[in-house]
């Protein structure tokens, strides 16, 4: 056990949301004290049924005087870890403004308080959208696969939620060359418990409420449990510090997932296959709508790209790093069905 455990503390932003509220329900399970960072005390998210077992502090990321005051509230003279999980996931046009200043601002400003605070070890919840999507090159019809050597390249197949990640890690490696500790983890699509009105467990829903359609593409997959996991291990490991690690259990065929979460549902699985050229043509009639109905679009340019992306994800790194073994597809979809409908 590491000497600095007798401080047990950690620090988290994002903590109400789908990963962050996971990672503090690990933390709670390893016996930790908990601090997390809200933007109105009473707002606990996913977290209500654990709410008086977590310290709230009130404040925002793009609040530097909140965050210093949070960061530093039981700093120990070891130091605290710090899980920077906050951030904004749009494909929204609306929204990429706010997003970019969030993700990438909102990250600049916790590395700059963890460097002051002296924190012991910062972890960020990235996203594989962060190591970019490079244009496809040639004309093979195979996946292009991406590990943690990809390096950044302009794209149109990279999206606003991309680059505003891809500039947030930045910061995360300008805190490091500045002698920041930190551990990074790049998820794919995130699957499990939550809100399955926001972020990817609207999956679910998509599935529950008898959608017609399936998209063309591939998915890449990973438990959140198994993404909790991971962050935990990798903040306990001293010898593990400024790293990244892909976290991906596996990939597979939208139209195959899709069937397997109709399965644990009950319900029937879309049949009608949405080809590529029909997604680019439905997302500006969609945008017209929503301007006209003052809502969100169901599909964006750039959701109909990533629906009918062929990428995978080398995600075995992280095996050969921790203790740690992926779950299976069949028992994330069996849980959250359990979660969701109670079946």
């Amino acid at each position: 056990m590491n000497s600095y455990l007798s401080n047990k503390t950690v620090f988290i932003t994002g903590a109400t949301g789908f990963i962050g509220s996971h990672v503090a329900r690990r933390y709670l399970a390893a016996g930790y004290r908990v601090e997390a960072l809200t933007r109105s005390l009473g707002n606990t998210g996913l977290l209500a049924d654990v709410a008086d077992q977590i310290n709230w502090h009130e404040g925002d990321i793009m609040d530097i005087p909140s965050l210093e005051v949070a960061i530093g509230f039981n700093r120990g003279t070891a130091g605290i870890d710090v899980i920077h999980a906050a951030a904004i996931v749009s494909f929204v046009p609306k929204d990429h403004e706010r997003m970019g200043h969030v993700n990438a601002e909102g990250t600049a400003n916790v590395v700059n308080v963890c460097l002051k605070a002296g924190v012991r070890k910062l972890g960020y919840v990235s996203s594989v959208a962060a190591l970019g999507r490079p244009a496809n090159k040639g004309t093979t019809s195979e996946p292009i696969r991406i590990d943690t050597n990809q390096k950044w390249e302009d794209s149109p197949n990279n999206s606003e939620y991309a680059k505003s990640k891809y500039r947030a890690e930045l910061e995360v490696w300008r805190g490091a060359a500045e002698g920041l500790s930190t551990v990074m983890v790049n998820p794919t699509i995130v699957l499990g418990e939550g809100d399955w009105n926001r972020s990817s467990v609207q999956l679910f829903k998509y599935v529950f409420d008898e959608k017609p359609f399936y998209p063309a593409g591939l998915v890449n997959y990973v438990d959140v449990l198994d993404v909790s996991e991971c962050l935990f291990q990798l903040m306990e490991a001293d010898s593990v510090t400024n790293e990244r690690f892909i976290l991906n259990a596996g990939t597979i065929p939208y139209k195959e997932l899709f069937e397997k979460m109709a399965t644990v549902l009950h319900k029937q699985p879309p049949k009608k296959r949405l080809a590529p050229a029909l997604t680019h043509l439905l997302w500006p009639v969609e945008a017209v709508r929503a301007w006209l109905t003052g809502s969100n679009p169901l599909i964006t340019r750039e959701t109909a790209q990533s629906s009918s992306s062929r990428y995978t994800y080398d995600g075995h790194e992280i095996t050969e790093t921790i203790d740690f073994q992926y779950r299976p597809l069949s028992q994330t979809l069996a849980r959250s069905a359990r979660a969701y409908v109670g079946s």
